[in-house]
């Protein structure tokens, strides 16, 4: 919050740079690593037109992620988040640095930029816990809701802006070129968030830390003890599962009952990443203002309502609407449930929660796909997407409806005041 000096001077509040440094170079280094993750797949299917060349990238591009946020999250309780950060960031940015230098050199092996990949994917497994545990650290509690609101709209903009980017650098140049401009998004990421000063925790500046599997054993014990955090555990899992039928497999409904046309399925996308913008500004505006948990249960029952509205639709724009409501609430579904968590779990504990989030969301929707997908073959898209949205909906009513649910609206509604004092909080510029 502002103090009487800085509201009298008209200056921005100390909390309010750090975070407006802090999301400038996450954006920057975010945008590289969208035009990175674009190129590369392009790359792959131009020159080897394989499925399973494909099939490997996305084995590739997600498990080691799966693997690593388990570990990542204890690591992140255990040192400073900033330095964490900065060292995965740096390590990324040098793998790709070595993959650009050895394509410059006419090297251009697969297993090569399988390697890369792999490497860009345990990063991303190291950062995901670090970042959304750091945001706590510096931003007010009332203002998470607010914050993790424009970081959705923002990762949400990218999205839509850096296939674009890609294409039209990636057409007029190569690979290369976008390898080093990745390098270069990295370099300024990571020189703004070394600007930034990150309280370290204290049981991470003690020397009398419990072992690293003690940790981790303590960790997943909270998770699966704690009835709120276990609650909304289970239905972002059930939620990212479910929710592949409507955004995967609504494009192939398209193909098949309105037509083939490139613009079609142009507009499809657009019209989500439309909606997910819009999701994220209204969360930034209006979030704080709303009740995190019946936001979750709410948007869930959304989805699968809209998943069914899609596979009864015989009209084109209706279809697209409905899509654009789906990218509309998904900011509402994942901003809620994760400042939820922020707000609920002590700080010392954030960075094994946030892995184990990392782990759900990693493996829940490649896995989702794998079961609907061949089913797609089998049986019409509108059975699956309308047979996904009833269980939605009767699952995130059945989870309100049980006991375990009842027990984590009441802990929710329960869990202000629970973070440690500033006191027990030992500083440190990392």
């Amino acid at each position: 919050m502002e103090t009487p000096t800085e509201l009298a001077r008209g200056q921005m509040p100390a909390w309010k740079n750090k975070v407006a440094v802090f999301l400038v170079g996450q954006t920057v280094s975010t945008f590289g690593s969208f035009l990175v993750q674009y190129a590369i797949i392009w790359h792959l299917t131009l020159t080897t037109k394989s499925g399973v060349i494909l099939a490997l990238a996305a084995v590739f591009g997600f498990l080691p992620q799966a693997i690593v946020s388990i570990f990542a999250g204890v690591w992140a309780d255990r040192v400073n988040r900033k330095v964490m950060i900065i060292i995965s960031d740096t390590v990324i940015a040098l793998s790709t640095l070595g993959l650009a230098f050895f394509m410059l050199s006419g090297v251009n092996d697969l297993w090569l930029i399988f390697l890369v990949m792999a490497v860009r994917s345990i990063g991303a497994g190291v950062q995901m816990p670090a970042i959304s545990a750091l945001l706590p650290q510096i931003v007010p509690t009332d203002q998470l809701m607010r914050v993790n609101g424009i970081n959705s709209s923002i990762q949400s903009s990218l999205g839509l802006l850096a296939p674009v980017a890609a294409a039209a650098v990636y057409s007029t140049m190569s690979l290369v070129a976008i390898l080093f401009i990745d390098v270069l998004t990295a370099i300024i990421g990571v020189s703004l968030l070394a600007t930034i000063a990150v309280p370290t925790l204290a049981r991470a500046a003690s020397s009398e830390k419990p072992s690293y599997f003690s940790d981790m054993k303590e960790g997943l014990s909270y998770i699966f003890s704690h009835d709120l955090v276990r609650w909304v555990m289970a239905i972002f899992g059930i939620v990212f599962f479910l929710i592949v039928a409507p955004s995967n497999l609504a494009p192939l409904m398209l193909v098949r009952n309105f037509g083939s046309e490139v613009w079609l399925l142009t507009a499809l996308e657009l019209s989500f990443g439309v909606g997910m913008v819009i999701g994220g500004v209204l969360m930034a505006t209006f979030g704080s203002k709303l009740d995190r948990l019946n936001m979750i249960i709410g948007t869930s029952i959304l989805f699968g309502v809209l998943a069914i509205g899609q596979g009864l639709t015989t009209n084109l724009i209706v279809f697209y609407v409905l899509f654009f409501l789906i990218g509309l609430a998904v900011p509402a579904f994942s901003t809620s449930a994760m400042t939820l968590l922020q707000e609920t779990v002590e700080p010392e504990r954030q960075g094994r929660v946030f892995g184990f989030v990392g782990i759900v969301m990693a493996v829940a929707m490649p896995l989702g796909m794998a079961i609907l997908g061949p089913l797609a073959d089998i049986v019409p898209v509108e059975e699956l997407l309308i047979s996904t949205g009833v269980l939605t909906v009767l699952i995130a009513t059945v989870a309100v409806l049980l006991p375990a649910g009842k027990r984590a609206i009441a802990a929710a509604h329960a869990s202000t005041g629970n973070k440690p004092s500033e006191s027990q909080i030992h500083h440190s510029k990392g």
